[in-house]
């Protein structure tokens, strides 16, 4: 059966077939039933990874390998205990891997839903803002400048609508769109000018469109094979420690050699020292780090979306860090975006707005008309949906006792000039009975450039150098209030040629008045930037609002040092690049900028070595977005262009969220530092551990099952629980992290290093003491496990704090402390259960050889802790001295 072709009816026929209507839209009831007979808006993106196939896939390892080649020995010297036990570990191991990888691709599905694109649609009557996925066929949505088209539609009403479908059709300039019926049946895709497809970029203008078709059925949909690619998200860090186990793959496999070939040369028994060897490799893998820290990243980011932020690109976690500059808009990021009208100044006077204002005159009653008509917000008897300036600006008109509904009846849109960041103003052609007439608002003193004539006491005057002086006073007297400043415009009788041509549209303008709001700075935003000054990281306005009121809102909130600069689109034009980088670091404030300053702001702050955070809700912004190294795109006011170029998205277009998702960026991070220091440390403990007494003639003072013990339960467990720890408390006091930052810097190689090299040296020690040649040597290996397991749990505490064991408090991880406790109770488990210790290979301990080993574990982390504390003393008696 062919296809409905939407493309060769009229509008009116497509919505009647549909069974919908233009101006009410569906009624929930049909919705409903449309969702059980043709499902949702979705399709499948190809198969998923099937649980069995990602259990199998924890196998896949060398180190794996390396355990079933000791478990196959095992089994033909007839050691069956050992083989199965390792068969079990290895199990353990590969669910553990499993339940960390699941939680983390469970993580990831969530924040792809986050980030699932919205629709603005009718449907009884009401204007509402739905999840894309809701949409059914007969939907009416509406569409404008910024938007993704969230199914195959069929537009219905179009003004100056450009849309750009490269992706679908491979072409490379916009489609401007109609409602025309198209006669050629066999029209391209790129020929159907009076249709949208999913996907496709509305790049201007604004439409209504009823929806055709929805998920599989959409033309998107078809091209199953080019969505079933999902993107792997990982982070250079996750690739450099990659790169890092193989290097110690590499560095395990030289030390087994040298170790087998010197144990065999020294007249070792050969099968003693294969075992040696793998006891080694097994030691020397932390083969545990790539699945920690993979868990630590996913936990990172779902914290992150508890706190409104959703990071689209994983890399940038590691991005956040480093910031040094956020680009901040001020409406709605700064400010509360709730804007409410205080002043209108009106035939030379300032008014409070209230509801006598309509009787006023019939100038007061052309401004309130102007602020009806000139809007795209949707006003559903005081639930409104929109701009919050537009709804601020109906809100008045409605106190004031205009009927909105009557006016915008009497007065039909025929055409639409949207609002232009470059104009900084929209207009709207409107039907009337003595003829057309054109609404204009926008930037009060860009719009007063157009006008020619000004309205007072319902008269037209011509305006002179008087008045200019006048308005342009009451401009100046709204902004040091930190009021956002509209102008507002009229022209009657304007002629059907002068509607294309925006120039011509909005020319010879009668000036009604100006209109002044108040957007508050948010509470929150104060104490925000305060962790911002502590943090060093240096925070910009970025507004199209007046100079004057941009800098008091700075003032108000406080980011502004003596002497920061501000600075205005038009100055900005005229610096070269070289003179804007030799002021950006002292600009605050820009004021008056188009997007496409933005980029050149970006550029500059780059070009002087800063991480940059930008901030956009626009579509022009995005490249802005894209360019800086941290994109952020605002969830409630943001256009889908924006919050797929960006790598972060507020949910609540809040500035204080930005500093939350640095500050956890700096958390993650440092919580896979942690995870690295503890495990390394740890793994080089055991080398050393090994690769010492064999070269000194000891017995082996661990045997693999025990090893593989300790990497599983001692490794594993403390390690997950470090890699969401708490933030330190001077974590948002630091500078920012250098972008080029090694992975190890802060001394953290050395601290890994001094760390092992005394686990080892001490469980030595400890086997040594105990081991008396003749005697048993299950005793000494149980204690040099037992101490091994002590050393590591104590470090792992150690390695929450940057300092010392003694700069945190140890119980405030309760997960750490949970698995800190479990690993202790298995430990006392797999010695004294009976049936256990032949696993194991260990015997019962007395209190004596506990002394032992509570001494030696103690040692590598409460005596570089002593040690740092006597340093930091010795700093601030020197500070003390010297001031």
């Amino acid at each position: 059966m062919e296809a409905t072709k939407w493309f060769v009816q009229t509008a009116e026929s497509c919505v009647k077939e549909l069974s919908s209507d233009a101006m009410q839209g569906l009624p929930l009831a049909v919705v409903q039933q449309r969702h059980q007979t043709g499902g949702y808006n979705e399709w499948l993106s190809g198969k998923r990874t099937s649980r069995m196939v990602l259990f199998l896939q924890q196998f896949n390892d060398f180190m794996v390998f390396v355990l079933l080649a000791a478990t196959v020995l095992s089994a033909v010297l007839g050691e069956m205990l050992d083989a199965v036990a390792i068969v079990a570990i290895i199990l353990i191991n590969g669910v553990l891997g499993y339940i960390q990888e699941n939680r983390a691709e469970q993580s990831l599905h969530a924040l792809r839903a986050l980030s699932a694109p919205m629709a603005k649609v009718r449907r009884a009557g009401k204007v509402e803002v739905i999840a894309a996925r809701e949409l059914v066929p007969g939907d009416i949505v509406l569409l404008e400048s910024g938007d993704r088209i969230p199914a195959d539609v069929r537009w219905l009403s179009t003004m100056h609508v450009v849309v750009e479908e490269s992706a679908l059709t491979g072409e490379s300039m916009p489609v401007e769109k109609s409602i025309e019926a198209i006669a050629d049946r066999d029209a391209p895709l790129g020929d159907r000018l009076n249709m949208g497809y999913l996907g496709t970029l509305v790049q201007q203008g604004t439409g209504t469109a009823i929806v055709v078709a929805i998920g599989s059925d959409t033309e998107m949909g078809k091209i199953a094979g080019l969505m079933k690619e999902v993107e792997t998200l990982r982070t250079p860090l996750q690739n450099r420690l990659e790169q890092l186990g193989k290097v110690l793959i590499v560095v395990s496999i030289i030390l087994t050699a040298i170790v087998v070939i010197a144990g065999i040369w020294r007249g070792q028994p050969i099968l003693d020292m294969i075992w040696a060897g793998v006891s080694l490799a097994v030691a020397a893998i932390p083969e545990g780090l790539p699945a920690v820290v993979t868990i630590a990243l996913a936990l990172g980011v779902q914290r992150m979306i508890k706190r409104n932020a959703i990071i689209r690109k994983l890399p940038s976690v590691e991005t956040l860090g480093c910031v040094e500059v956020i680009c901040s808009d001020k409406t709605g990021t700064l400010t509360q975006n709730k804007m409410t009208v205080t002043h209108m100044w009106v035939d030379g006077a300032f008014h409070t707005p209230h509801g006598k204002m309509l009787a006023q005159g019939q100038s007061h009653a052309s401004m309130l008309q102007a602020m009806t008509l000139c809007n795209n917000a949707q006003w559903n008897g005081g639930d409104a949906i929109g701009d919050p300036t537009e709804i601020a600006l109906l809100a008045v008109a409605e106190q004031s006792g205009l009927n909105l509904t009557h006016v915008n009846a009497a007065h039909p849109r025929v055409y639409e000039h949207p609002f232009d960041a470059s104009r900084k103003r929209m207009s709207v052609i409107v039907e009337t009975s003595n003829g057309h007439h054109v609404y204009v608002k926008g930037a009060a003193d860009e719009l007063l450039g157009q006008c020619t004539h000004i309205q007072v006491n319902g008269e037209c005057k011509r305006l002179d150098a008087n008045q200019q002086q006048a308005i342009t006073k009451a401009m100046a007297a709204m902004a040091k209030q930190a009021m956002r400043v509209i102008g507002v415009a009229h022209r009657t009788n304007i002629t059907r040629t002068e509607w294309q041509d925006v120039t011509h549209t909005e020319r010879k303008l009668v000036f009604l008045g100006l209109v002044g709001m108040i957007d508050p700075p948010r509470e929150e935003v104060k104490v925000a930037l305060r962790k911002c000054k502590q943090a060093g990281i240096r925070t910009v306005m970025i507004t199209g609002d007046h100079a004057i009121t941009a800098e008091a809102i700075a003032h108000q909130l406080d980011f502004m040092p003596p002497g920061g600069l501000v600075l205005e689109g038009k100055q900005l034009e005229r610096m070269t690049d070289r003179e804007l980088e030799a002021k950006v670091d002292h600009i605050y404030v820009y004021a008056r900028v188009t997007p496409e300053h933005k980029l050149r702001i970006v550029r500059a702050l780059q070009r002087k070595g800063h991480v940059v955070a930008m901030t956009g809700d626009g579509v022009n912004d995005a490249p802005a977005i894209k360019t800086a190294d941290i994109g952020i795109a605002m969830g409630i006011t943001g256009t889908d262009v924006t919050k797929e170029a960006a790598s972060l998205v507020l949910r609540d277009d809040n500035f204080a969220t930005i500093v939350a998702a640095i500050e956890e960026g700096r958390n993650i991070y440092e919580n896979v530092r942690k995870v690295i220091r503890y495990l390394l440390a740890s793994n080089v403990g055991e080398i050393l551990t090994m690769f010492i007494a064999m070269m000194v003639g000891l017995p082996l003072p661990l045997v693999p099952i025990q090893i593989l013990w300790i990497n599983l339960i001692t490794d594993g467990l403390p390690a997950m629980a470090l890699g969401v720890d708490q933030a330190e408390s001077h974590l948002m006091q630091k500078k920012p992290r250098g972008a080029r930052e090694h992975i190890f810097a802060d001394r953290l190689g050395w601290k890994i290093i001094s760390r092992g090299v005394l686990i080892g040296l001490c469980t030595i020690a400890a086997f040594a003491i105990i081991y008396i040649p003749g005697a048993s040597l299950g005793h000494a290996q149980t204690v040099a496990f037992a101490t091994l397991v002590m050393a590591q749990l104590i470090h792992v505490f150690d390695c929450r704090s940057s300092r010392s064991i003694f700069h945190r408090n140890a119980l405030q991880n309760r997960p750490l402390v949970a698995s800190v406790v479990l690993s202790q109770v298995l430990l006392l488990l797999v010695i004294y259960i009976p049936f256990l210790q032949p696993i194991f290979q260990t015997v019962p301990l007395y209190i004596y050889d506990w002394m032992i080993v509570t001494i030696f574990a103690s040692i590598p982390t409460f005596l570089l802790g002593i040690l740092s504390l006597l340093r930091s003393k010795r700093k601030v008696t020197k500070i003390y001295k010297l001031s």
